[in-house]
């Protein structure tokens, strides 16, 4: 059985992954989405990360202060093994990390084929939506957060057609966040 390739984004209720200026100072964590992030992480052999992500997680879990506040994610997040896909990063620091550049596709389909757990893409709009071209993504996972920001960037803004899909779960949180689970109906 093949591995899939699944991508997890939180937005808001009016769809943006971020406000106008980039704020990510809305999304709505509690111990309930820490769980989920916990059962999340446990399913992933691989992440894979954008170099613009790539470049804020990298920062930010490694770090004691997200030890601190966030234990068991942090540990996960650090010991995964991760992909960052770019043509301008000449190094990746952060542990087990490789870099990238060249036949993304053909890396990832290879990645696809081995056994182990699955690989997600967390975050990376921009990365996604060209994945999604390529058939490569097997499920959308977005968390919709109770916010309106009334602007900011949409999650698939450099999406050139349509993207069909296939709602194939929900989940409801206590605090008004709700996972959609999405299949693209492109592969």
């Amino acid at each position: 059985m093949m591995r899939k390739i699944f991508a997890f984004f939180v937005v808001t209720a009016d769809g943006y992954y971020e406000g106008p200026n980039g704020e990510f100072d809305w999304p709505n964590v509690d111990q309930e989405f820490m769980d989920f992030s916990v059962e999340q992480l446990d399913e992933i052999g691989t992440l894979v990360f954008g170099r613009i992500t790539y470049d804020m997680v990298a920062a930010h879990w490694p770090t004691p202060q997200a030890r601190e506040d966030a234990p068991a994610v942090a540990d996960r997040m650090n010991a995964t093994p991760k992909i960052v896909v770019s043509r301008t990063l000449q190094r990746a620091d952060w542990a087990d990390t490789r870099l990238l550049a060249d036949d993304v596709a053909g890396e990832l389909t290879k990645l696809k084929q081995q056994p182990g757990k699955d690989i997600a893409i967390f975050g990376s709009s921009n990365l996604t939506v060209s994945l999604l071209d390529l058939g490569l993504v097997d499920e959308l996972r977005i968390m919709v957060h109770p916010i309106v920001l009334s602007e900011g960037k949409s999650l698939f803004h450099t999406a050139e057609h349509r993207i069909p899909l296939e709602l194939t779960g929900t989940r409801a949180f206590k605090s008004g966040n709700v996972m959609l689970y999405y299949r693209p109906l492109t592969n």
